[in-house]
């Protein structure tokens, strides 16, 4: 299987196989299988631990678990990184196949995307910087700023709060965690799993700030069409041979010490 890993530019001897929004991927290659298809799938290297970027490899719990369904359904799979909002219209415009960043199943999504069945169950948290007692939940946030990454299903769930007009939103590509540690912002919102993650491995004063206020379920999203919805079928086999091995839960483990794969 190629696993194609799209990144920062690498020595001269790897090849150039894919561009997005203006970014080259440049990749190593193995061999594939003369009958294997490639799967496109994007994300954007820059949500830890799930995908990131270290010494020019992409690495995370996503690109661990698509290899692994590669190798289930014989596919070659080719990583696009770009910025996370602009993943679905590249999926729109069949630059890519799926997107494998902790995409969460909304009404919304739904109405023009198919889903596969979810493989990450999590809840939306508030992290402030660390000893910022005056927030201490979502219901905190009023009169304060709050970073969200842009494009991401956060902004949505913080525009639906009662006092939403009271609530300074803030949306960023990347980095909210940075800006929240050096005070720009008050708070900012993802994940409680990544969350956690940024907390115990990254050199920032952050901090948990109450309990998750929404509860998510993270999947693959496809376009609602006939070759879209048979690679979504072809996903979700897949997936449940994964679960039923173990190995599913095997990846998470990996990665987060827990099993968040699980309801």
């Amino acid at each position: 299987m190629i696993k194609l890993f799209t990144t920062v530019p690498r020595p001269a001897s790897l090849a150039i196989v894919a561009t997005a929004l203006g970014l080259t991927a440049l990749t190593a290659l193995t061999a594939p299988a003369a009958s294997a298809d490639t799967l496109k799938v994007g994300m954007s290297g820059g949500y830890y631990p799930f995908t990131y970027v270290e010494q020019d490899e992409l690495k995370g719990f996503e690109v661990d678990l698509m290899n692994a369904i590669g190798d289930i359904t014989g596919d070659d799979v080719s990583f696009i990184t770009a910025s996370f909002s602009g993943l679905a219209g590249m999926l729109d415009s069949r630059r890519i196949d799926t997107i494998a960043n902790q995409i969460t199943i909304t009404p919304e999504r739904e109405e023009k995307y198919v889903f596969s069945e979810p493989y990450v169950y999590d809840g939306a948290q508030v992290v402030t910087r660390e000893g910022n007692d005056a927030i201490n939940g979502v219901e905190d946030l009023k009169g304060k700023t709050v970073a969200v990454n842009l494009g991401s299903n956060y902004e949505q769930l913080l525009e639906e709060l009662p006092y939403a007009d009271e609530i300074n939103i803030k949306t960023y590509e990347s980095n909210v965690e940075q800006d929240v540690a050096l005070g720009r912002a008050d708070a900012f919102v993802m994940d409680r799993v990544s969350a956690s993650q940024v907390i115990k491995d990254k050199p920032l004063p952050l901090q948990l700030a109450g309990q998750p206020f929404s509860q998510i379920e993270n999947a693959y999203p496809f376009r609602d069409d006939e070759a879209g919805r048979a690679l979504r079928d072809r996903v979700n086999d897949a997936l449940d041979t994964l679960r039923d091995s173990g190995k599913l839960a095997e990846i998470s483990e990996k990665w987060f010490g827990s099993d968040i794969t699980q309801r």
